[in-house]
């Protein structure tokens, strides 16, 4: 395989909730969720019975034919997201929901004599050309420039900033409202109200990347529901498969695409949407959007307790999705040695460690996590620094 990830020293056979084994055998708690995926955990037997009966009944069709999945989850999440008068588009993945909201905002954008696009520092959108190029991490762009020069970057939470980048020839902002792998950082609610004034204002949209935090993954539905800003396009993936290569974009009726604009073979298929449907049944019948805020008052609070002193700079985050702050950039060293005492978490930058718990993750998971963090942390920092527990 190529080596476009640098792994981690172990390899995965098996899974089911909360736990995953290994090649030979030792179980793991699983706290990095697949970046975000897991929000079921693994084989949840709702989803896994939704994708099986769904196998025996129609596998595969193209776009050129509706189904009943597909319909059914367009309109469920026309109803839970927070754009108004949506309109569904499938695809497969992050990236892809990206570039497809990148593709309609360039679509109103120079129509209306407006195709600049504002992002933010920091931001992360996928590694596709333009979603790329919409990343406000300049390493990840570099080897690959020069890119679509359709973007410009202002500091995130900078009102003054964003509202001098808006000039008369932006037509959208695009923005992560928890950014993920820019260090887990949550916008302000106020800012995000801010931002969604200024859209108003002049003409622009607000393209929300839900990607990694929408689907219950901080608390709501969507992570914009926090600050009850509405958005004017809206992206998902990762959690909404259940599992599954799913990705969706949702945008007002008035803005979206007409036929031949854009497609997605695969997007949207049977098996994926049913998976998802079920995945949507399954948070709501069990109550989890309440879990994960549960687990968000919970989780920070025993993995600082956990750590030594003054090793954690900042614990960022919400309901399920956390980043801690350590004050050396030695966050692999620290997810390596969480592996070394049974707990998978994953890292959002050189110096914070990423937790993306399962939304069904109980009491006890969460302090064996928080466990494992302290312990790794200290190992992590004591060489160097002289950190002890």
């Amino acid at each position: 395989m190529m080596p476009t990830y640098a792994r981690y020293p172990v390899t995965l056979v098996r899974g089911a909730g909360t736990r995953v084994w290994d090649e030979g055998g030792r179980e793991f708690l699983d706290f990095a969720g697949s970046l975000g995926v897991n929000a079921l955990g693994h084989s949840h037997p709702a989803w896994l019975a939704a994708v099986r009966d769904q196998l025996g009944m129609l596998d595969m069709v193209s776009n050129l034919y509706a189904t009943s999945p597909q319909a059914k989850l367009a309109r469920r999440l026309a109803a839970l997201m927070p754009v108004p008068d949506a309109r569904v588009f499938f695809c497969n993945s992050g990236a892809e929901a990206n570039e497809a909201a990148i593709k309609l905002a360039r679509k109103r954008g120079i129509a209306l004599g407006r195709p600049a696009i504002v992002a933010l520092e920091g931001s992360f959108h996928g590694r596709t050309i333009a979603a790329l190029a919409a990343t406000g991490q300049p390493g990840k762009r570099a080897a690959f420039e020069p890119l679509v020069d359709w973007f410009r970057f202002v500091p995130p939470g900078d009102l003054d900033a964003l509202a001098a980048a808006m000039t008369d020839d932006v037509g959208a902002v695009l923005l992560e409202p928890v950014m993920g792998e820019g260090g887990v950082r949550p916008l302000e609610d106020t800012y995000l109200r801010d931002v969604r004034r200024l859209c108003s204002e002049r003409d622009a949209l607000l393209v929300a990347d839900e990607v990694q935090s929408g689907v219950g993954r901080c608390g709501d539905w969507a992570a914009l529901h926090h600050s009850g800003v509405m958005a004017d396009v809206l992206t998902l993936a990762k959690a909404l498969g259940g599992g599954l290569p799913a990705g969706a974009m949702l945008a007002r009726e008035s803005i979206s695409f007409a036929p031949g604009d854009h497609a997605s073979t695969f997007g949207g298929g049977p098996v994926v949407s049913a998976g998802a449907l079920a995945v949507l049944d399954t948070i709501e019948r069990e109550h989890l959007l309440a879990r994960a805020r549960a687990i968000g008052e919970m989780l920070p609070v025993a993995a600082v307790a956990a750590a030594p002193a003054d090793a954690v700079v900042e614990a960022r985050g919400r309901g399920c999705l956390w980043g801690f702050q350590l004050p050396r950039p030695v966050a692999d060293e620290a997810v390596v040695a969480m592996i070394d005492e049974g707990v998978l978490a994953s890292a959002a930058g050189p110096d914070v460690v990423r937790m993306s718990p399962p939304l069904i993750a109980s009491d006890d998971d969460v302090e064996i996590a928080a466990g494992a963090f302290g312990a790794a942390v200290a190992a992590a920092l004591a060489p160097a620094h002289g950190v002890s527990s």
